[in-house]
């Protein structure tokens, strides 16, 4: 049984340069996803996102695996970040920022399956993000990355360089920032 492995097939979207911003396009992907506001560090609420959509990533993957006999790695978690005001944005005023954190699936996944995976998993564990969890197919498009490397703390400092100066010319002036975590 062959084993899908983002990473591997998405290389581009995964192994980004940590010295440059790059321009990428990202194909569209069906994704797990829990939308959140606040602090990630003080706010419970990400934490439990968090779980929530590891706890139905893996029941997927295993269900999968079983019932399917398709496997695949469980991607990375990554979040969508954003603020009304960009000053808040740049100004790391993260009890201001709104989030999306998102696990993206393979092609063969459906709602249906999500849907039955989310039922299993609050049956093994209370989930109480579970009642937001979403399924949509994301699709990014044109987007412009580089690798963060240092502590979480900094990585919005990252971020604000392409808002400030890189990507200004290059996107909308909607403010936002994906983070892959890998």
């Amino acid at each position: 049984m062959d084993k899908l492995d983002f990473k591997k097939l998405h290389r581009e979207l995964y192994s980004p340069s940590a010295s440059q911003f790059t321009e990428v396009e990202v194909p569209p992907f069906f994704c797990l996803m829990i939308d959140g506001a606040g602090d990630p560090n003080k706010n419970p609420a990400f934490g439990e996102a968090t779980e929530a959509l590891y706890a139905v990533a893996y029941t997927l993957k295993f269900t999968s695996k079983k019932e399917l006999e398709r496997d695949y790695t469980v991607p990375a978690l990554e979040g969508l970040w954003w603020a009304d005001d960009m000053a808040d944005f740049i100004n790391l005023r993260k009890d201001r920022w709104q989030w999306t954190l998102l696990i993206p699936q393979p092609e063969w996944i459906t709602p249906a399956m999500a849907s039955q995976a989310a039922e299993a998993a609050v049956k093994k564990k209370p989930l109480p993000a579970i009642a937001s969890l979403r399924c949509m197919v994301l699709n990014e498009g044109r987007a412009v990355q580089i690798m963060h490397i240092g502590p979480y703390s900094e990585e919005a400092r990252c971020s604000n360089a392409c808002t400030t100066n890189t990507c200004r010319n290059r996107s909308s002036s909607h403010a936002a920032s994906t983070t892959r975590y890998t």
